[in-house]
């Protein structure tokens, strides 16, 4: 797609050819080689150049599900640049031709529309007949007088429990829902994208006789559920069933999403445990989802809660569960997961605002007025994007023979680090999972509640993965930690260039094209609320200049939140750099630069590790079931790659391995070796230790503070969680402690992220800074006792401060 302007000066999207190859210097074809390498897995590597290629990303995992790695997926579909924009319908979407069609033809293409799978029609009496439905009902109503009035009453309470999970499809509501929100999507975005490719991947997959498909999003905003069940049913995959969040609604909004599909879960299952498990709801909820998933219906479960991002729901526990408990007990042989990606230019409606979390029950009313606001708006694009399929089977029969390989717990990693006990040990296997709290817990055996936790957060990282990075988040990341006094507009494009280039290398795809120009102009319509533009005419330029308030600052950091997981392990490495650099500062003289300084490789393996072992993977994007030393030496070879560090290599071995003629060398350089085989020569010798050296990219000047500034909100947002320790009385509830952070953080930030709050409460809690008790009141947080001190606090805080780049 390509970008315009129409006569009404707004940015508008239209589908144009690809854009013209580059000049001929780079108009060699993307190169692309397969090897299988020592582990057994399979390596494709692509040199993408743009406007010839774009990469495809969303590949599964192949150490959880090598077998679905070459399924549903074709070489073709990297390749593939074809584009559906699904909010445009013209006749040629309909049956029917003529002018009339051109006028209604959004209307006709609705109502053309086939469910392949519906609700069966005895679904009541298929739940009431259910041996886990029966079993627990009756051993309820054991000690009643008459059997048939147990029965009667057994019936009711199974209907009335169904009616709270589930209303029966409104064929004629849905298809006229369908077509308003249609009208609605014209109103909100430019365009809506769908790569032709994965959605032809999904489609095959839907093919797959006997196994239903399951969808698990990514959520950004109220809208997702609409959206995602709008494309859905548009495309051919039909109704789906999807599942409701912890945002409560009110009773004339959860009927009518009812009757267009949406699920519940019914209001007692929070009460106790046994309601949850042993009791009647739990049993009627799981015979529910068999039942679905055997109607072959798709099924759409949000991973995410909005605005808390990265984070894997309560609710999405409790569904993958169900899911995951339906094909443990042969219910359907297997499920086909498809993690999905949102990524939209400007969130609709401002719902992604901390102020929208925890707010009233979410009404019809407000619904309506939340969607005449954003018409007013510009939101730009959306795009939304499929993974590959894998099978739920297959993924639970690899981690289930994994779970006894759990590592150290991270207190005895990195807390004798910080306090300066003992030396840590370089044990990169910090363990891979991290519980739910205990409202998810219980029902949940333990290796099912480790797998249903590790399987959430993989389809987490996965969808985050594929979603597409938007030119808005290009920008904003460029002015919010590479020009944050202002920058010419002619300089802005350049950056833009070179950055844009950065992520395709790095095989992420993008959700635009077109000129340069109009890319860059398109965002900065889209942010020019918080931003200011000075047109200087004697140079013929623009210098545009963030504003300095907190909300342009939370806008800006919002939007590029996305580039993050792109750049995560590089920004690993550059910040490990840093705090290498600022120990070794009082030791190097005044006249030693950057490119004089030698770093060990053993020091930097050290220095990344104990970066990830304090930062969850799932706050980076990173896939939870590699191990962390995996992932340091994998940090190490991109930032070689990247340019920032170049191998030190040592004198003696300069010679050893290059024995070709040169034309400036007398002799032969193999003349004065001894290659004789000597016993003495048998022992062995010290391995060299292998030793870097800084440098900076050729066109990329900053790069390495640049990534070292994509870390610092989160790490600022951690020191500033432990400065928080001295303030709350001990104990207190953890919903408690979190408002008293996010009031504390407000301090400094106006806006201040709950979702980074939560991650630092997170790892607080698993190096033993904070200690979870249990109480009649329910669990509380106690302040360990090694950090009751003030000396052991400004210890921790000093360790976090030296990856942070001001």
């Amino acid at each position: 797609m390509g970008l315009g302007v129409t006569s009404k000066g707004h940015s508008r999207v239209r589908a144009v050819p690809p854009s013209p190859p580059p000049p001929p210097c780079l108009s060699f074809p993307p190169q692309m080689k397969t090897w299988v390498c020592d582990s057994g897995q399979k390596l494709e590597i692509f040199i993408p150049f743009l406007g010839k290629y774009r990469p495809f990303s969303g590949r599964c995992c192949q150490t959880c599900t090598p077998k679905s790695w070459d399924g549903f997926y074709h070489k073709q579909l990297s390749s593939s640049l074809g584009f559906r924009d699904a909010s445009r319908l013209t006749e040629e979407d309909t049956r029917y031709r003529g002018w009339l069609v051109r006028r209604v033809c959004g209307f006709l293409a609705v109502w053309d529309w086939k469910i392949p799978a519906d609700t069966p029609g005895d679904l009541p009496a298929r739940i009431c007949r259910s041996r886990r439905v029966r079993d627990v009902a009756t051993g309820r109503s054991r000690g009643s007088r008459g059997a048939g009035e147990s029965h009667r009453r057994r019936k009711e309470k199974i209907l009335q429990l169904l009616a709270e999970i589930q209303a029966p499809l409104s064929l004629l509501l849905l298809r006229l829902c369908n077509w308003a929100l249609l009208k609605l999507l014209n109103l909100l975005f430019l365009s809506v994208q769908l790569h032709r490719g994965q959605l032809e991947m999904v489609l095959r997959a839907a093919g797959t006789a006997g196994v239903p498909l399951v969808f698990l999003s990514t959520h950004k905003s109220q809208l997702d559920g609409p959206l995602l069940s709008f494309l859905l049913f548009s495309q051919g995959l039909g109704v789906p069933r999807v599942t409701a969040g912890g945002q409560v609604c009110s009773p004339r909004l959860r009927a009518l999403l009812g009757r267009l599909g949406g699920i519940f879960l019914p209001s007692r299952m929070g009460q106790t445990p046994s309601d949850r498990d042993d009791g009647l709801p739990g049993a009627v909820l799981a015979t529910y989802v068999e039942e679905v998933l055997r109607s072959r219906q798709p099924l759409l479960i949000f991973l995410e809660e909005p605005p808390v991002a990265l984070h894997l729901s309560a609710a999405a526990r409790e569904w993958l569960a169900l899911v995951y408990r339906a094909v443990r007990d042969g219910a359907v042989p297997d499920v086909l997961l498809v993690p999905v990606g949102i990524a939209y230019d400007v969130v609709p409606g401002g719902l992604h605002r901390e102020g929208a979390h925890g707010a009233r029950p979410l009404g019809l009313g407000a619904c309506l007025w939340a969607a005449c606001r954003a018409v007013r708006r510009n939101l730009g694009c959306v795009r939304v994007d499929f993974a590959q399929p894998f099978s739920l089977q297959e993924f639970a029969a690899k981690n289930l023979v994994k779970q006894s390989c759990t590592g150290k717990p991270l207190e005895e990693l990195l807390l004798p680090t910080i306090l300066g006990v003992c030396p840590s040990q370089l044990d990169g296997k910090k363990a891979e999972i991290w519980s739910p709290g205990p409202a998810t817990a219980a029902g949940l055996e333990a290796e099912e509640e480790m797998l249903v936790t590790k399987l959430g957060l993989h389809s987490l990282s996965d969808g985050v993965a594929c979603s597409a990075v938007t030119a808005v988040g290009i920008t904003s990341v460029l002015l919010l930690h590479k020009h944050r006094e202002g920058v010419f507009l002619s300089r802005l494009m350049l950056d833009f260039s070179w950055l844009l280039e950065e992520i395709l290398l790095r095989q992420r795809d993008v959700g635009f094209s077109g000129q340069l120009r109009a890319l860059v102009q398109h965002s900065l319509v889209l942010l020019g609320a918080h931003l200011t533009f000075y047109r200087l005419s004697p140079i013929g330029d623009v210098l545009v200049v963030p504003e300095a308030s907190a909300e342009a600052r939370r806008e800006l950091s919002h939007h590029s939140a996305a580039i993050l997981p792109v750049f995560a392990s590089e920004a690993v490495g550059a910040c490990a750099i840093r705090a290498l650099l600022v120990e070794m500062l009082p030791f190097l003289g005044a006249t030693v630069g950057p490119s004089g300084i030698v770093l060990s490789q053993d020091e930097l393996y050290r220095k990344t590790l104990e970066l990830l072992w304090l930062l969850p993977p799932n706050l980076l994007g990173l896939q939870p079931c590699q191990p962390l030393d995996c992932w340091s030496q994998d940090i190490v070879d991109k930032l070689l790659l990247c340019g920032l560090l170049e191998a030190e290599e040592p004198e003696s071995e300069r010679w050893v391995c290059d024995l070709a003629p040169r034309p400036f060398c007398k002799g032969r350089p193999w003349a004065g070796m001894d290659f004789s085989d000597s016993e003495e020569e048998e022992e062995e010798e010290e391995v060299p230790k292998r030793c870097f050296k800084l440098s900076e990219p050729q066109g990329s000047p900053g790069f390495l503070l640049f990534l070292c500034r994509l870390l610092s909100p989160v790490l600022r947002t951690y020191a500033r969680a432990v400065a928080f320790l001295d303030r709350p009385s001990w104990p207190q509830p953890e919903a408690a402690y979190v408002e008293a952070l996010l009031q504390f953080l407000a301090e400094e930030d106006e806006y201040p992220n709950r979702s980074l709050a939560l991650s630092s409460l997170q790892t607080f809690k698993e190096m033993g800074v904070l200690e979870e008790v249990r109480s009649p009141a329910g669990p509380l947080l106690h302040l360990a006792q090694p950090f009751r001190s003030s000396t052991s606090r400004e210890k921790l805080e000093a360790f976090i401060q030296q990856f942070t780049q001001p």
